[in-house]
Parts: structure tokens; sequence; C-alpha cells
């Protein structure tokens, strides 16, 4: 059985109906004529921009074009029986403040937390009395020393000196991600008193510095520099090299040699549950249940969320927003309109064109949208057995199979190869494969003895050499392609499947409104991030057109399940409301 992008789904909403939904229907039923705020998309973003602002009194409205909330932080019942995190799968970028303020735990959030959290085995032939070898890492800092001792005894001591300096890099970025950046147009052109308050947003870059202190040049270099030649300078195994450096690559159509892949590691380490720096996890119930529990704190103080209801511009009256025009022909007033749509979807397809400098326009086009990425969803009646760690008897979970699994990442290298394969416009021919299990924690996801797999593969381009297209044979012989490098590591695996749902990069444009695939909204290049995220001069969340914002992880801090940029386009929004 196959579900191809296009095939079998059965959305949460047709199970019982969460609470958000309950509420909302009760309230409301249809849209009012007039809001305060209105947010175009249901990601998990828009969802923390108006539980936000209707917390506070503004009267929100969401609107979603799917027929499910949460964006790519979704639930679907793909194949009958089984739940799936049908995009984003791992939780803990989460910003704390928003645990807290949207009292996500009373409003139903359930984290299951990983230890280990990372097993990547070796394709190496074993011998009778020993299995190949494998490198399982987690939160005990001796257990990693020991299991990395196995391919460096240098590299086991040095790990936990690499691991402070990351983590002290992390500390330094984190409170970067909770404000807007430094409003350099209120600089340039902003009256006294809002140059004077664009100072203050100076405050979290000093603090950063006063945190990195004199080794501010070492960690620019992390920053800057190909995540290969950082890991060189600290380590000289390659399945440990290679197993970090998947982080710095992952959603990203870069190579570990290209420069600036480090940021994308740090990125993906700043996280933390349950107060446990750098660690992820799984959410009870998928990643929909996460949009769920934002969505019921928001409409537990009265916001409004419609699904199926897709909005076709944005309203502009002399020179201001003034609401959204919905598909249907309807007119939804409000006095400003968060998009938690990607930036080119936003302002050159939503937007009037005659509203918008063509500057801007003109930048928003040329934004990096590049993925590599291919999702597939996979149901099997049984967990993948290992070569490097053979299943138990009876066939329970095993600490490895809650991990994040590296497959085809023994060496840098094949991750480069993998990445010149799709710069020429073929799908990897050794994909990098990160597979995970959420049901061996979870197993309300899967039918008794069966579990849920997630593959996210990478790399696939776009647009294919040869005049191809993503076709079903396409998408079919890619997955083949991923089965057989899944089969090598964990004989038996291909006879284990009973569906797959593959989303190449135009599905995941199609379904999710990721553009070109991309699950960050765009490239977290250096040139596309903080000051210039989504552009130079507009990357405070407003834009050239007073009352629009952007709230989506086009705009700072970037992707992932982070939340940040859905809180800090609200306090935007809430600032620039007291002068109207």
């Amino acid at each position: 059985m196959a579900a191809s992008g296009r095939g079998l789904r059965r959305a949460v909403s047709a199970w019982p109906w969460p609470a958000w939904r309950r509420a909302h229907w009760e309230a409301t039923g249809r849209p009012k004529p007039e809001y305060d705020a209105v947010v175009i998309g249901a990601g998990h973003n828009g969802l923390v921009a108006a539980a936000y602002l209707q917390r506070t009194g503004v009267n929100t409205a969401v609107f979603e074009r799917r027929h499910v909330i949460g964006g790519a932080a979704v639930t679907e019942e793909i194949i009958p029986g089984f739940k799936f995190s049908r995009a984003s799968y791992l939780l803990s970028l989460l910003r704390p403040q928003i645990y807290t303020d949207l009292e996500l735990k009373k409003h139903g959030l359930r984290v299951h937390l990983r230890n280990p959290h990372s097993f990547t085995p070796m394709l190496e032939e074993g011998t009778r009395s020993k299995a190949p070898r494998s490198l399982l890492l987690g939160t005990d800092m001796a257990e990693n020393q020991r299991q990395i001792a196995q391919f460096s005894q240098k590299d086991a001591q040095a790990f936990p000196k690499y691991e402070a300096f990351m983590n002290r890099l992390a500390s330094a970025i984190d409170p970067l991600l909770d404000a807007a950046p430094v409003d350099m147009e209120a600089f340039r052109r902003g009256s006294l008193l809002q140059r004077l308050r664009a100072l203050s947003t100076l405050a979290p870059l000093l603090q950063a510095g006063r945190i990195l202190g004199a080794q501010l040049p070492q960690y620019y270099q992390v920053l800057t520099a190909p995540i290969t030649k950082v890991l060189d300078q600290w380590f000289e195994s390659e399945p440990l090299k290679a197993t970090l450096a998947t982080d710095a690559v992952i959603g990203a159509m870069t190579s570990p040699h290209t420069p600036g892949s480090g940021y994308v590691l740090l990125h993906h380490v700043m996280g933390g549950l349950e107060g446990m720096q750098g660690a992820w996890g799984y959410v009870q119930g998928g990643m929909g249940a996460l949009s769920d529990a934002i969505a019921t704190s928001a409409t537990a103080h009265g916001a409004s969320i419609f699904t199926e209801k897709t909005v076709a511009k944005v309203q502009v009256s002399s020179g201001r927003v003034r609401g959204v025009v919905l598909q249907d022909g309807s007119e939804v007033r409000s006095k400003v309109v968060l998009s938690n749509a990607e930036p080119q979807t936003t302002f050159l397809k939503l937007t009037p064109q005659e509203w918008l400098p063509e500057e801007f326009t003109q930048r928003i086009s040329q934004l990096d949208i590049r993925s590599p990425v291919t999702k597939i969803n996979v149901a099997v009646n049984r967990l993948p057995d290992f070569l490097a760690a053979p299943n138990a008897p009876r066939g329970q979970p095993l600490p490895h199979h809650q991990c994040s699994i590296h497959l085809n990442c023994e060496d840098t290298h094949l991750l480069h190869q993998a990445f010149e394969d799709a710069m020429d416009g073929r799908p990897s021919h050794r994909p990098m494969i990160e597979l995970c299990i959420p049901s061996s924690l979870d197993p309300t996801l899967a039918p008794p003895g069966c579990h849920v797999v997630s593959l996210f593969t990478q790399y696939t381009p776009y647009t294919l050499a040869g005049g191809k297209v993503w076709d079903e044979q396409e998408r079919n012989a890619y997955a083949d392609k991923v089965f057989d490098c899944i089969e090598a590591y964990a004989p038996g695996f291909k006879g284990s499947v009973v569906g797959r749902d593959i989303l190449t990069p135009p599905d995941l444009e199609r379904i999710f409104g990721l553009p070109g695939g991309n699950i960050f909204h765009g490239a977290m290049a250096l040139d596309q991030l903080y000051f210039a995220r989504p552009t130079p001069l507009h990357a405070g969340h407003r834009c050239p057109l007073p009352g629009l914002y952007l709230c989506g992880s086009g705009a700072h801090p970037g992707g992932g399940v982070m939340g940040a940029a859905g809180r800090n386009a609200a306090h935007v929004v809430l600032e620039d409301l007291k002068s109207l």
C-alpha cells in the first residue's frame, strides 16, 4: 500500500474533536465580519501569535487553508490505524516561556523524553561473536565516552569539552531568539523616540557578547566555517564527526563542507525539554497534539480558529491593511493581519503588489528556498531489527529504538557525496536517512505490535535532471532506494512494511505550503538570518505595508517547532496597536 502524498488520509479532526475545535464551534460557528487581528495560517507560529494576542484582549481570528490545524506540526492517520507526525516529528526547540505562558500542560501537552537520543549503526562485517559497531549517545557523559572510545580514545576525552563549548555558544544565542532583531529601519529613519526605543533591541546582542567574551573569534568561526572544519579541530573519528554533522545539514541544501553550516547545527542543539538542555522528545499523540494544545490555549481566551477557510488576499485601503478576503469572496475586516505563510506567498501572492516597494518584492523573490528533503512515513508490523543491535526476543522496543537513527552516516564524505548527487539534479544514490520510531515510546500511535516510522531523508532536488518530474514512478523509485539502504542495516525491514506516504519537495510545498519544500520557510543561511530574515531592514516582523506582519518561520529566528517567531511577532503587534 502506498500513499504518495495524494493517497489515503484521515486527519485528527476525524477523531473525537479536540477541545479547541469544540470551543470554537460552540462560540462562533462562522467568521464574524470584523476582528482586531487576523492570522493567516494555523501553523504552530500562527497559533502561538493568536494565543498571545487573545490573552491580552485582542480579538483574534485564525484562517487555515487545510482541514487540519498545525501547518507542518500535524498528526494524520494516513494509513488506517497508524497516526503519523506527517511533517515535523520531534520537539525540543519550543521556547520555555511558551510552555508556561500558554499553560500547554494544562491544555493536554505530554512529551516523551528520549534518552539515549542518537544511534548510528555501522555498515560493516560483524563476526559470529560480535555484531557490527554502533555509536549510541545520550545524556550520560561517561557512557557517551565509552561509546566514542570504540572509535577513538582521543575523541572520547575531547567530547565533554566540545559539548561545553557548544553549550556556551547556545546560551549566548538563546536571548536573541526571544526578541525581534535590532530595528535598523528605526535607527535610519525613525523619530528620536523610535531611535531611543530601538536602542533597547541591542540588549540581547550585548548579552551574547558578554557570555562569549574573549572566545568570540572562535565562536565566530563556528557560525561561519564549514562544519567539517570545526569538527576536524575537535575529533578524528569519522562516525562521530558524521553523526554530529547531520545536525548541521538536516533540512538544508548544504554539504558539511559548505561555509556557515555550523549555524544550522547550533540551531538544532540549542533546545531543551523539562529543563534538560539539548533534550529532544516525542509528543504524545503526535505533533498535532502540540498544535491542539496551543489552539486550546488560544480558544480558551476567546480566539476563533477556522479550517478550510483559505485567505485569497490581504485587503488594503489608503495605504494600510484593513483585513483579508477569503476564497469564497467574503471579507473580514481587522486592524492588523499577521501572516504565518512563508514570505513569498505573503508578499508576492496575497498582498497587492502596488502597495509594496519594488526593491522589497525583488528581494523576496530572490530568497533561497531550496530544500533537499523527502519525508517518508512508514507503517510497519514489527520493529526494525538492526545487525548492530539485534531486537529483544519478544520484539519489545530497546533503548536505541527511541533514538534518531542515522543511516548512511558513517563518514562525512558520504554526506557530501549525497549532496553532490542532488546538485546534479539526481536523488542521492546513498541518501542521508534519519529514522525515528515515535511509537517506541508512544504506543497509542499504532495498532498493538505495530509501529510508525518517520524517515527524514536527503538529498532530493525539487527539480529533477533530464526533464523528469516527481511522478508516482519517481517517488516510488526513490522510496525503494531508501528502503534498500535500510534493509542493509536492518534485514527484514522491507518485509515489515504495511504502507508508506512519500512526500517529495513538491509534495511538501503543495500540502503544507513549504516553499520549495523548505521546512524552514527559506534557507537558514547567514545571509538570511537575524538582521536579514526575510530581508535587510524588514527583519522585525513588520513590512513596508503598515498593519501587515510576518509571524512564521520565514521571520526571525527561523524554522523548527520553536514558536518564537509567533510570540515575538505578537509582541511587536501589541506595541503597534497602542498607537492605533
